[in-house]
């Protein structure tokens, strides 16, 4: 079987967070909580889940970057397309395309909770 991905993040506002995941990235909200008292909900896109539990006690950050947080990455077909689809949702990019010295071209951006996120191409299998 098939190895996917699952993360949790920690929010702050719980409807920002689905804002950005459904209107920006393009993932399906697929587990609603929010109004529960310890609100949750799940999105997903392809074989990538995200779970978000609000956090009402997180730390404000204006950035979470490596090594001080996670860098997520998440591996597309089209890069080109995914920034496209990014600039139009209006969202701003923290670093536009580059390839990369390994080989992979990849653009990065924060999510509204501060979640540092690249958007890059599916590594080619040897």
């Amino acid at each position: 079987m098939a190895m996917t991905v699952r993360f949790e993040i920690f929010p702050r506002d719980l409807d920002v967070t689905v804002e950005f995941y459904t209107e920006v990235l393009g993932f399906e909200l697929v587990s609603d909580r929010r109004d529960d008292p310890e609100p949750y909900v799940a999105l997903r896109r392809d074989s990538v889940h995200v779970g978000a539990l609000r956090d009402a006690a997180a730390e404000q950050r204006s950035e979470r970057r490596p090594p001080v947080g996670v860098e997520i990455v998440l591996e597309v077909d089209d890069v080109n397309a995914e920034l496209e689809r990014v600039r139009t949702a209006g969202w701003p990019i923290a670093e536009g395309i580059e390839q990369r010295p390994w080989g992979l071209r990849d653009f990065r951006l924060l999510d509204p909770s501060g979640y540092y996120l690249r958007i890059t191409n599916r590594a080619r299998t040897m």
